[in-house]
């Protein structure tokens, strides 16, 4: 730890786990630094970093002004998987928060990340630790798949437990607004504040002129390397169309993967032999746990990697809770290829 703190404060880079994903860390107030994150991962200059800190004072030292609401969710969800946009000050170079004047902030609930963000001196800014548009990593062999030869080291915490990035919420606007689902769903932030808030209309990817004012609003995201579609349907449509579709890809060559979860999957047990063997079915946890599914949904896209499929067909999710943020993941990694079952 001692050895990641100083490569850090020498302007390295330095991957290390969260609950959510793992990140790769740099200085958060050293430009060149924040320069070296975005070569590392390819990763496009205007989409804008987020700050990890350790303790929640040290966020008053790089922004304007924390709002009364801001510190009502700090204390009700820090640390935890919530990052919160302020208007920032000097402090932060605009080469961390890819141009615009404003800066995302999370404390990540895991000991490994606190303990180097404090021996780093306080402030990390770090994405992902993946290759810019691959599906993020949650596992240390992941990060060092995609930043083999790029970077001096890895901080290896195991899986972690949540899977899928934080939820992001913004007070720099008109209306308080989420620019990310996460685990931290809308309702929960609600229920909090005593209010309501809005999912800002850029989330949804529908318009790709919109200026990114978190990660993962602009472009195509968490993608593996076959081409995904999402079924959506009813569960009847849905499984007849993923059967057509499956016996359709095995029929004409492909090497078709099916993603669904473990009571979806038994659909595809009894089919003939020559269809089946032209078949890489993956888990992605249980119907009725979605915390479940976000824990795998990356895993299970690096592992469809590494068995060279070359189509993907997925089941959809409600569009609600914590299925709201694994369909946001999924639309992009699809690059908004949805079939329609019914």
């Amino acid at each position: 730890m001692e050895l990641a703190g100083h490569l850090a404060q020498q302007g390295e880079l330095v991957a290390f786990p969260t609950e959510t994903v793992y990140g790769l860390g740099a200085d958060a107030l050293n430009k060149e630094a924040s320069k070296k994150i975005y070569a590392a991962k390819g990763r496009p200059s205007d989409n804008p970093l987020i700050v990890h800190v350790a303790d929640f004072d040290a966020i008053h030292k790089i922004v304007k002004e924390v709002p009364q609401d801001a510190e009502k969710l700090a204390k009700a969800f820090w640390p935890g998987p919530l990052t919160m946009t302020f208007f920032k000050n000097d402090q932060v170079p605009d080469e961390t928060t890819g141009g615009l004047n404003t800066v995302a902030i999370r404390m990540p609930n895991h000991k490994v990340a606190l303990e180097f963000i404090r021996a780093a001196g306080g402030y990390i800014a770090a994405p992902s630790a993946n290759t810019s548009g691959r599906p993020s990593p949650t596992l240390a062999e992941h990060v060092y798949e995609d930043m083999k030869g790029k970077i001096p080291m890895i901080l290896d915490g195991g899986q972690v437990g949540i899977g899928i990035e934080s939820t992001i919420v913004d007070f720099t606007g008109d209306e308080i607004s989420i620019l990310r689902p996460g685990y931290i769903t809308k309702e929960m932030i609600e229920k909090v504040l005593d209010k309501k808030i809005i999912i800002d209309p850029a989330v949804d990817g529908s318009d790709p002129n919109a200026k990114p004012k978190a990660p993962g609003m602009k472009y195509r995201h968490y993608a593996p390397k076959a081409s995904l579609s999402l079924v959506e349907g009813s569960s009847d449509a849905v499984r007849e169309k993923m059967l057509s579709l499956a016996k359709e890809a095995v029929a004409n060559g492909q090497r078709c993967g099916i993603m669904a979860t473990k009571e979806r999957l038994k659909d595809f047990e009894n089919l003939d032999e020559s269809i089946r063997k032209g078949l890489v079915l993956k888990e992605l946890g249980h119907e009725d746990d979605e915390a479940s599914v976000a824990r795998e949904l990356y895993l299970v896209l690096r592992e469809f990697d590494k068995e060279e499929v070359h189509v993907i067909y997925s089941e959809s999710f409600a569009d609600e809770g914590v299925g709201k943020a694994i369909m946001n993941r999924l639309i992009r990694a699809a690059g908004h290829q949805v079939i329609k079952a019914d």
